[in-house]
């Protein structure tokens, strides 16, 4: 699944671990581990602040373009 992969990257370009994002998504490191290796998903609201930490699109986060840029 490309959330889970793109998740990852983002991450590790951005040189965070994976406690880093859970603190800032409230959620466990575990289970950010769980949605980069596509075990778990996440709520819509939860995809949308992940896309905002990142700076890109909720559309690139989830597969739909490869294109980073938040459409305003």
């Amino acid at each position: 699944m490309l959330f889970s992969k793109r998740l990852k990257e983002l991450r590790l370009e951005k040189k965070l671990n994976q406690s880093d994002v859970g603190i800032m998504l409230g959620v466990t490191p575990t289970q950010i581990s769980d949605m980069e290796r596509g075990r778990r998903t996440t709520t819509l609201e939860k995809a949308v602040e992940l896309a905002d930490y990142f700076g890109v699109s909720l559309d690139y986060l989830v597969g739909r373009t490869d294109k980073r840029e938040v459409n305003l």
